[in-house]
């Protein structure tokens, strides 16, 4: 039996409980997350998810009293038929109070909402993955400069002075060196005054003689001196651009099915988040294929489907145009994710091999590509190499920011991106299965 303390916690004093529900309702929460992310947009992923999930599965054990005997008083609004001293009997079982019952109809209690922060989501989302430590991984990027604060030096613009570190160089002069304070000149000057409104010629001569002193002490010990000046010291560091670019492509013929296109969805989220962590602005485009290739919105990409078969060329040729257009290399950084189950036609890797290392990988700072689906044929048997797969591995062999991966499950999706963005991987590494 748990008893839990339902008294109001003071601020920030309540994480312990969240976590608690969070791990006792893991698997309502997790129904709820999965239901959740199919409407979901990759852009939102920055973001947390309100869930719903059945009031009967998040119930607690409470204390109550005994229905089948003890004493009680209670009062009874509109009672007739009773005094007291008077036995109720106890009602029949079903009857009476207890836990509402779902309706005939087929409604029943309400549904609870919980609203799980980004971390709390992605931790659910990807409960069953191994999380890597993607602050380790390394991805190229463009670099530039820019200034960074290398604390202070004598010398410099004036425009780069710091008051601060100058007044305060200042006053540890002032006060070693003992020059008189402005207060203090101006208690002696109205010593002096009294002094001689008092006619007191013994005390006017030690005064003046004492202010003409501490004058004498302002004038050679500066409030400013050259030796208290400081300067702000900047110096250039290099800084990768803060923008990138997402190019996701896919191929959507009838060959491509919901499971296929939900780990490509997952892996294009997991990219974004990688992304979003190291660039202040990232931009997506999604770029769809069958035998043609256009540019669409994520909500096309994700739920259309045609027919026909499938020329990756068409998807490759479409990115290199959006990027010469809109992606000027020196401002943007560009990534590539391609998801594909492997088909197309022979007479097209020939164009695919020259676009990617000719065109393509030139302006990309990493491309990967993963081959979704099992590759075992109806009786279970492997079904081999792709035509796709044979083409790519090719480019992997010689291109260093060009890797490939085969996933089949969700739960390697994780596994197979940190893979991907791994530090120096070899020519071997860069094509796995």
């Amino acid at each position: 039996m748990n008893i839990i303390d339902r008294r109001a916690n003071p601020t920030g004093k309540s994480l312990a409980n969240r976590q608690r529900f969070i791990e006792r309702a893991k698997g309502e929460l997790r129904e709820a997350v999965s239901e959740a992310l199919k409407h979901r947009k990759i852009s939102d992923i920055g973001t947390g998810e309100k869930v719903s999930i059945p009031s009967k599965n998040i119930s607690e054990e409470t204390f109550r009293r005994a229905s089948h005997g003890g004493m009680r008083e209670i009062v009874v609004p509109g009672n007739k038929e009773f005094v007291a001293g008077d036995t109720i009997e106890r009602p029949q079982s079903g009857e009476g109070g207890g836990r509402p019952q779902a309706a005939d109809d087929g409604d029943g209690e309400d549904s609870f909402g919980f609203v799980l922060t980004r971390d709390e989501f992605l931790d659910i989302l990807f409960d069953d993955m191994e999380l890597p430590n993607l602050v380790k991984t390394d991805v190229q990027g463009a670099e530039a400069h820019k200034l960074q604060r290398a604390g202070h030096s004598t010398g410099g613009s004036p425009s780069n002075i710091n008051m601060t570190r100058t007044l305060r160089n200042s006053l540890a002069r002032r006060i070693s060196l003992k020059r008189p304070s402005l207060s203090a000149m101006k208690e002696l000057r109205a010593k002096l005054l009294e002094a001689e409104e008092n006619e007191d010629a013994e005390a006017i001569a030690a005064l003046t003689l004492e202010l003409a002193a501490a004058e004498r002490r302002a004038r050679v010990i500066g409030f400013i001196d050259p030796t208290d000046i400081r300067y702000n010291l900047f110096q250039k560091v290099p800084n990768p651009i803060s923008q990138a670019v997402m190019f996701c492509l896919m191929d959507v013929s009838g060959s491509m099915t919901e499971h296929m296109k939900d780990l490509a969805k997952r892996f294009f989220m997991l990219l974004h988040v990688f992304l979003s962590r190291r660039y202040t602005k990232v931009e997506i485009v999604f770029i769809r294929h069958t035998t043609v290739a256009s540019e669409v919105s994520e909500d096309v990409f994700f739920k259309s489907r045609d027919t026909g078969g499938t020329i990756v060329s068409t998807a490759l040729d479409e990115m290199l145009t959006i990027v010469r257009e809109r992606y000027p290399l020196d401002i943007w950084n560009v990534y590539a994710a391609q998801a594909s189950d492997g088909d197309n036609i022979p007479g097209d890797s020939g164009r695919c091999n020259q676009l990617l290392r000719q065109h393509l990988l030139p302006l990309c700072q990493y491309f990967a590509y993963i081959e979704v689906g099992d590759r075992r044929n109806s009786i279970g048997f492997h079904s081999g190499v792709t035509t796709l797969w044979q083409t790519y591995a090719e480019v992997a062999a010689q291109v260093p920011h060009f890797a490939m991966r085969s996933v089949s499950e969700a739960s390697q999706i994780f596994p197979v991106f940190f893979e991907l963005f791994q530090k120096n991987k070899t020519a071997e590494e860069r094509v796995g299965q």
